[in-house]
């Protein structure tokens, strides 16, 4: 029963969310478009405006920069970037599927998490075929699997990769040093080479610091097992190959699921969803003191809490030896006035430079892998985060990144599940009723 009232206003708050998101875009938008490498670069007659729209929390997709090197180069073609939402799963995905099949409301440019390409591969209709203007000469910039997977099921090029995952923990080295723990990165990533002293660490820090829980909550560290885990069973997570669900028979989700159970049990956790108004509050009030941090989320955590925290973060190893959570991809919705010029704009922003641009701003790992072997990267610094070496944290592991299979309904069967596990974090479900609710959760999703 509290559940149920948990889970109203959650879909209310979503709700609202997706209509204040369709106004904000028919406020703002104009038409759609840009200027890249290899779209044709011939500048339009008349000036146009591209509409960019993404999601994402903090620096999100890592724009601003080159956005605005963009748009001093480019009079006749300028970017209007619209981030606008931090919720991919909840919020922007269920407004873009219905402007997609509207065939209107979505803008010239699109981001598209990993957790909607299956869905997206799916609909030729929706997408401009990116082969028209030149854009399937880029193959070589990306891995293969990154590559693929902006193929959809027609054989259409639509989409190409922005940024990959990558993993890493993030943790506040002032609230480990007031527990009595190392804070050097290379020592902290020493305490825990496997998740049960992972725990034990956390045990350790608890034991001492009162002010703070020593997890945001349970949803950043299911991810980060749960990729580690499909990663040892087939790369699947919640369905396999086939598109068929397996939520309740693939071993890696019920590992991840009985280790953040634990992780409440213990109470390690601030009990906050990562990319709500809470969870970003925690940021600022210091209600904990780590979370699982793939190389995007080093710009959801400086944005989310601000420059009064520059230099209080850092980046260690994560434990289980790395793993694979997220990157997204653009494509040019079929519904733009403007495709060529939004073919441009996409170009440029899945090359070497603008990568490189965002990866130095924002953190978010380059999927072009001229950008992952460029100086700039390699040698990266975050001073925000202790100037720790995130091209070297980061670039290391790109080459041998696994990719998941992500099933057409993916965004909807990963929602209903954080929420079930956010619902266990909270208590308004029972730890031993939470498996099953799961389930049937993912199931009901998954329809």
């Amino acid at each position: 029963m509290n559940d149920n009232r948990r889970r109203g206003r959650s879909i209310v708050a979503a709700t609202a969310a997706v209509a204040a998101l369709a106004l904000a875009a028919a406020c703002s938008s104009g038409g759609g478009t840009g200027s890249g490498g290899n779209a044709s670069s011939s500048a339009p007659t008349e000036p146009v405006t591209i509409t960019l729209q993404t999601f994402g929390g903090g620096k999100n997709f890592g724009y601003e920069e080159a956005v605005k090197k963009w748009n001093a180069a480019n009079p006749n073609i300028q970017i209007k970037h619209v981030n606008l939402t931090d919720q991919f799963e909840q919020v922007y995905w269920p407004q873009m599927i219905q402007w997609l099949t509207a065939g209107s409301g979505a803008g010239d440019v699109v981001g598209i998490d990993e957790g909607g390409m299956g869905l997206a591969k799916a609909h030729p209709e929706w997408w401009t075929d990116l082969a028209e203007y030149g854009l399937d000469k880029r193959k070589s910039d990306f891995a293969e699997w990154k590559w693929q997977n902006g193929i959809d099921t027609s054989g259409k090029l639509f989409g190409l990769g922005t940024d990959i995952g990558g993993m890493s923990i993030c943790y506040r080295r002032d609230l480990f040093e007031k527990a009595g723990l190392p804070t050097d990165r290379d020592e902290v990533s020493k305490l825990w080479p496997t998740w049960d002293a992972f725990m034990e660490t956390g045990q350790k820090f608890q034991e001492k610091v009162k002010s703070a829980k020593f997890v945001d909550g349970t949803n950043t560290i299911f991810n980060v097992m749960l990729v580690q885990e499909a990663a040892k069973n087939g790369n699947v997570a919640y369905f396999d190959t086939s598109n068929k669900l397996i939520v309740d028979t693939n071993p890696a989700i019920k590992t991840a699921f009985d280790y953040s159970v634990k992780l409440t049990q213990a109470g390690l956790t601030a009990k906050l969803r990562n990319f709500t108004d809470e969870w970003n509050t925690g940021f600022k009030k210091s209600q904990f003191a780590t979370l699982g941090c793939p190389s995007w989320m080093l710009g959801v955590v400086s944005g989310a809490a601000g420059d009064e925290f520059k230099g209080k973060w850092d980046v260690a190893a994560v434990p289980g030896g790395g793993g694979n959570w997220g990157g997204s991809w653009l494509a040019v919705p079929k519904q733009s006035k403007h495709p060529k010029e939004a073919a441009q704009v996409l170009d440029y922003l899945t090359g070497k430079e603008a990568q490189v641009n965002v990866f130095t701003f924002a953190g978010n790992m380059p999927s072009n892998t001229q950008a992952q072997q460029d100086a700039a990267v390699q040698s990266a610094k975050d001073e925000y985060f202790n100037d720790a070496p995130k091209g070297e944290i980061f670039a290391k592991s790109a080459a041998q990144l696994q990719p998941v299979f992500l099933g057409v309904k993916h965004a909807q069967v990963k929602a209903a599940v954080e929420q079930v596990l956010a619902a266990v974090d909270d208590g308004s479900v029972p730890a031993d009723q939470g498996w099953q609710k799961l389930v049937d959760d993912a199931k009901k999703a998954a329809d």
